[in-house]
């Protein structure tokens, strides 16, 4: 039994439909369930959507009733070009909530995506931000980037569109803003944010009180240190974290609940060439140098788990989908697809591979909609 989907039908069943109601005839929800089933399978067009609907239409009408059939490639298009978005992500907001185990201590990593192709003459490539809860292979939530704005002034957005109580969040360096600071904590969460250079004196601060606890030769009982030394496919990779308790300065210039200031030395070698860099970060989480190195390693998920799965298993880049709200629609589509094939336990198997097999075999494709 279709659980998970059946939720996600009546969800999106209270979406506002941009159409006159007296023409509508494909209700909006049955071309949302259309199109996410597309996304799970390998279709990545509205043209190859209304052709897979087509083919697979008995299996849909096992949920739906299709009392016209199955819409145009061009009615997907136009449908989704008018959607509005925000009343979108409320349903999805509402749909993560039936999927989500608690977030208390995971790691929620936040950052952005430009998907290259999604431009025409009138209009710039369209950037996504997502939330990745990594250790339950979900995306909680993303947000467009206004064309005329930039990703600091979308990741507060993305914020009150979350549930993440409990979770720590980490972003890179163009987010250690004062702002999402604040709002993450406002969310009753907690936050990692990389310091370089956008923040200067906020990175002199820092710079300056671990140049005095190396002068004293760390002996403050309070500085904690760890190390790691990893090798993978002939990359040697060795890093040294420092945290210390912050200083009140901090909390006096604004950064919400500051408790710990941290140092990141990372080297790495490969094919006998060694590069290095310091690092610095700022914390609400306690000095506790362990858990801190981990959260910091684990940011790295947004990359590896959501983009490179985004690219390369769903050719994201590739997509032309671009009229109006139409590629941010494909966009949310691809995420919550793929956070539906991460979290499959039904079959060891490679991303692309599920996607392959739920397109041939109705019973697999069932049981990735029911959140097995």
């Amino acid at each position: 039994m279709l659980t998970k989907s059946h939720d996600i039908i009546t969800i999106f069943r209270a979406l506002s439909d941009p159409r006159q109601q007296a023409k509508v005839e494909y209700p909006l929800h049955e071309m949302i369930f259309m199109a996410l089933c597309g996304a799970v399978c390998g279709v990545d067009s509205w043209t190859d959507i209304e052709e897979f609907a087509n083919v697979k239409i008995d299996w849909f009408r096992k949920y739906l009733p299709l009392d016209h059939g199955v819409p145009s490639h061009d009615t997907f298009g136009r449908v989704f070009a008018l959607l509005d978005t925000d009343e979108f992500y409320e349903c999805l907001r509402q749909w993560i909530k039936t999927l989500a185990a608690s977030l208390q201590g995971q790691g929620v990593h936040i950052d952005g995506k430009t998907l290259r192709r999604s431009f025409d003459t009138a209009t710039k490539a369209l950037t996504m931000v997502s939330a990745w809860a990594g250790e339950q292979g979900l995306c909680l939530g993303q947000v467009a980037v206004d064309k005329d704005s930039n990703e600091i002034t979308a990741v507060p957005q993305l914020l009150k569109l979350l549930d993440i109580s409990g979770a720590i969040v980490t972003l890179d360096a163009m987010h250690c803003q004062k702002t999402t600071a604040r709002a993450i904590r406002e969310k009753d969460a907690d936050y990692v944010l990389t310091v370089k250079g956008n923040q200067p004196e906020l990175k002199r601060l820092i710079e300056s009180l671990f140049e005095r606890h190396a002068e004293d030769g760390f002996r403050d009982s309070r500085v904690r240190e760890h190390q790691t030394r990893e090798k993978n496919r002939g990359r040697e990779e060795f890093r040294a974290y420092t945290v210390a308790p912050a200083p009140a300065a901090l909390r006096d210039e604004g950064w919400a609940d500051v408790r710990t200031v941290g140092m990141v030395y990372r080297s790495r070698k490969v094919q006998g060439k060694e590069t290095s860099e310091v690092v610095y970060f700022i914390s609400s989480l306690p000095p506790k140098v362990r858990a801190l190195a981990k959260h910091l390693r684990d940011h790295w998920k947004v990359e590896n788990q959501l983009h490179w799965s985004l690219d390369v298993t769903f050719s994201e880049d590739a997509s032309r989908i671009r009229t109006g709200n139409g590629p941010e629609l494909a966009g949310a589509f691809r995420r919550i697809a793929l956070s539906m094939l991460k979290r499959n336990t039904t079959r060891k198997a490679s991303l692309r591979a599920k996607r392959l097999v739920a397109g041939w075999d109705e019973a697999f494709l069932e049981e990735i909609l029911s959140g097995k």
